[in-house]
């Protein structure tokens, strides 16, 4: 009897919210190459999306620079494409200052379901717990991929958990990946 082929899998990842998760816990860095293993769990990894924007180089330009050079890394890992997208600033009340990602959402959705439609992967794990991700999983489903989420404790939706084949909790986990 044949070998069943490995399921075939693409990794996106929110950066955004995957960097916010990580403050929460107080954690400055992780591997990303041991977190796409993890995740990898013995299958065919196809594709790596990592979705954010660049910093305002005139806000901080050593946090700029080292953001950059955070990209840098990323780009280096086999199969990884690092997607960036605008950061809006945001002025709040009075002199406060905030930045928000700007389509990030958008590149993750499009690159999902064109990713299913043109059957590049069985499998995609969405790196994220934003519920806005919820009508894509289903039409990636409704084309008969599978889709798994993992997400932080800190910032899962039920949402999106409940809407995915497969849930996975990265806090069960971190201590191996940073």
């Amino acid at each position: 009897m044949a070998d069943k082929k490995k399921e075939r899998i693409s990794i996106f990842i929110d950066g955004s919210n995957l960097y916010h998760s990580l403050k929460r816990l107080n954690i400055s860095k992780i591997d990303f190459q041991k977190l796409i293993n993890k995740l990898k769990n013995n299958r065919k990894i196809v594709s790596v999306f990592y979705y954010n924007a660049p910093l305002d180089i005139n806000y901080n330009l050593k946090t700029y620079w080292e953001q950059q050079r955070f990209f840098d890394e990323l780009r280096k890992l086999s199969l990884f494409k690092v997607i960036l997208c605008k950061m809006r600033k945001i002025r709040k009340e009075g002199k406060i200052i905030d930045y928000e990602v700007k389509g990030d959402d958008v590149h993750l959705t499009v690159d999902l379901i064109s990713g299913a439609y043109e059957n590049l992967y069985d499998v995609a794990i969405i790196v994220s717990g934003d519920e806005d991700f919820v009508p894509a999983l289903k039409k990636v489903q409704q084309l008969g991929k599978k889709v798994e989420n993992a997400y932080f404790i800190s910032s899962s939706s039920s949402a999106l958990k409940h809407s995915s084949n497969v849930s996975i909790c990265i806090n069960k986990f971190i201590k191996e990946i940073i």
